[in-house]
């Protein structure tokens, strides 16, 4: 199956069998449906819904389809083109629209696409909402528009730059003092709308451009999930260029990873650190990242006096607790920047900015602000289940066995120790624990993980 319907959306890949992949009729009917509930939330005749996609080969067709399907509903779309998610994100409240939809499949290879699903704020639907929006896709419950009341599409491919200047307006971005440090970076955009957002941006802050993949085509040049083993020609590039650092992105411009002038990454658990750091000591709070994100960040946290918490796994989930901390800055280890100074949702273009006026005013290399933070390690594995076995009565087993430890159970089992830390969490399609560890040798954490393995399958009796 690679249709995959989910409170926060739907997708799958292009072509094939209706309900099984992402198709023209699956793509009409979740839009349908999303159409369906704005109306009866809203109570509005004519609702408003912004629309924008990222640069994969199907995203043209299914937006067509997908727009059709609102005006077909009585709803008004405003057609924002070829966009990046946080640019739709900021879209919908600057134009007082009652929603949004982007279609990206985030990192995913270039066969894939989704329908991502936003409210009036511009942030990502609840999961009671997601359950009525699913509800309606699998009743098929739709009522179209007469003639007289179908709604109307009106273009507006102006948001990335709308984008780049709300993002120059936050207090915290010093344009000027970029411009002065003379800096020269490295952008792999894997040829999709980073490859126009991100250099419109640095431009604008004074920065010397290379551009690598960054033609909007939607041929990935290599797998887009911004991870060391997918950037071989960055590192290569940003060391011949003898740039200052290099930047990527995924297709749809939610994740931002760092790659040090020689060559090395950064760390894309180290994006939101870094971000943090500075964010931090300018405006001193709480910060909120998810349980499977590095500790690093409660570190900086405390060294700036703040409080930092650690939320279920997820955006949304991160969003909640932040709004309930009224955390300064938040996000994922996945390199997603939350900042809600500009808005509740991931973006890179924020990311980008306070990382270049924090790197401009530590006066410094990248790769020594990056040995400024605490240096930790993570690795990432899963154990296969047989489906008869109970994946919660081993979780509590875990649980049980580690109680004199610091132990979370707000998404899955985390422990605590002192030194280093264990979250497992099951999977929700497949008969799958996930494990993630992390310590301050990479050796340690996959010896944590290890151990980890070995405890379950005792615990499991395999």
């Amino acid at each position: 199956m690679t249709l995959i319907k989910s409170i926060s959306g739907i997708r799958g890949t292009i072509g094939g069998t209706v309900g099984e992949n992402l198709t023209p009729i699956d793509a009409v009917k979740f839009a349908s449906a999303y159409g369906s509930w704005l109306k009866n939330e809203t109570k509005v005749e004519h609702p408003i819904v912004v629309v924008g996609r990222d640069a994969r080969i199907s995203g043209s067709m299914i937006q067509q389809l997908v727009m059709n399907s609102l005006v077909g509903l009585g709803i008004h779309v405003i057609d924002v083109g070829l966009s990046t998610t946080p640019t739709v994100e900021i879209a919908v409240p600057l134009e007082k629209a009652d929603g949004g939809i982007i279609l990206t499949a985030s990192h995913n290879p270039k066969q894939w696409n989704a329908l991502k699903l936003l409210n009036n704020k511009g942030e990502f639907l609840n999961a009671a909402h997601g359950e009525k929006i699913l509800e309606i896709t699998e009743n098929d419950s739709y009522i179209f528009a007469e003639v007289d009341d179908l709604g109307s599409i009106k273009v507006n491919d102006t948001y990335i730059d709308k984008h780049i200047e709300e993002v120059l307006k936050l207090p915290l971005v010093d344009a000027e003092l970029v411009k002065k440090s003379g800096f020269k970076v490295v952008v792999d955009g894997v040829n999709s709308t980073g490859g126009i957002a991100i250099p419109g941006l640095l431009k604008k802050m004074g920065v010397e451009v290379v551009e690598l993949y960054c033609e909007p085509n939607g041929h990935f040049p290599h797998n887009p999930e911004p991870l060391k083993e997918h950037l071989t020609e960055l590192s290569k590039l940003v060391v011949k260029e003898k740039a200052h650092f290099g930047i990527v992105v995924d297709p749809d411009v939610d994740r931002l990873a760092f790659m040090s002038e020689d060559g090395e990454m950064f760390g894309e658990e180290y994006t939101l650190v870094a971000c943090a750091d500075f964010v931090l000591g300018k405006t001193p709070g709480s910060t909120v990242s998810n349980l499977s994100s590095s500790r690093a960040l409660r570190d900086v946290t405390q060294k700036h006096n703040g409080t930092y918490e650690a939320s279920a796994v997820g955006e949304v989930n991160v969003v909640e607790l932040m709004k309930a901390n009224k955390a300064i800055i938040g996000g994922e280890g996945n390199g997603g920047i939350i900042y809600p100074e500009s808005h509740y949702g991931r973006d890179s273009l924020v990311g980008v900015a306070l990382f270049l006026t924090h790197l401009a005013e530590k006066n410094c290399s990248v790769s020594e602000l990056r040995n400024s933070y605490p240096s930790y390690f993570m690795s990432k594995n899963k154990i296969q289940l047989t489906p008869e076995l109970n994946v919660d009565s081993i979780l509590k087993g875990f649980h049980k066995k580690h109680a004199s430890e610091e132990v979370s159970t707000v998404d899955g089992v985390k422990v605590d120790f002192e030194d280093c830390w264990t979250h497992l969490r099951k999977s929700n399609t497949e008969p799958i624990i996930r494990i993630y560890t992390e310590a301050l040798s990479q050796e340690k954490a996959d010896k944590l993980a290890e151990d980890t393995i070995v405890t379950l399958k005792e615990i499991a009796g395999i």
